[in-house]
């Protein structure tokens, strides 16, 4: 398949965490098209599992679909921050919790039909109880669950969140190999 070929670009909106731009391009197919394109800096993406075998999960509102979500937690990179030292960051943030051990499973595109974020997947293992430090984090519960519940809560739809579902396979599938 040939890449599209972009003809002009242009950002409609600036925010905080996200621009927002559109391409006119022209397809493989000689067409002129449009696309909207959402600019997101990459992510990480933790699946964090306790000495118990848990997987500590975070419970928080999401506005954008008017629910809370059960999800792994997630967060930016800081400009000029290694993706393993935001790991650690984010867990303490979000969970209280620090990991001792960190290690990379993979990575994939969060939703590539129209935005470039990329997720950074990460295992964080060995945790030792911290003290909660981060500015919005009043909303967030953390939950544990057992990694045998895992499978059957994403069958159930009780995990909605693709990247907790795509980085929990993941590391089902990681367990396998490893033995853990």
């Amino acid at each position: 398949m040939t890449a599209e070929k972009a003809l002009s670009s242009k950002v409609i909106f600036e925010g905080r965490i996200m621009k927002v731009r559109v391409d006119t391009v022209r397809t493989a197919d000689g067409r002129r098209s449009t696309r909207e394109i959402v600019e997101h800096a990459d992510c990480i993406a933790v699946v964090a599992v306790d000495a118990d075998d848990n997987v500590l999960l975070v419970k928080q509102y999401r506005r954008a679909v008017e629910k809370e979500l059960l999800e792994i937690p997630a967060g930016g990179i800081d400009d000029g921050e290694d993706a393993g030292a935001a790991v650690i960051r984010e867990m303490q943030e979000e969970t209280g919790f620090r990991p001792q051990r960190v290690e990379r499973l993979g990575g994939f595109y969060s939703t590539p039909g129209y935005c470039t974020e990329y997720l950074h997947l990460y295992l964080a293992a060995d945790l030792t109880p911290g003290r909660l430090h981060a500015e919005d984090t009043r909303g967030i519960e953390v939950v544990r669950v057992p990694v045998a519940q895992i499978p059957d809560m994403v069958a159930s739809g009780k995990i909605e969140d693709a990247k907790s579902i795509a980085g929990l396979l993941f590391y089902l599938e990681y367990r396998k190999v490893h033995r853990r």
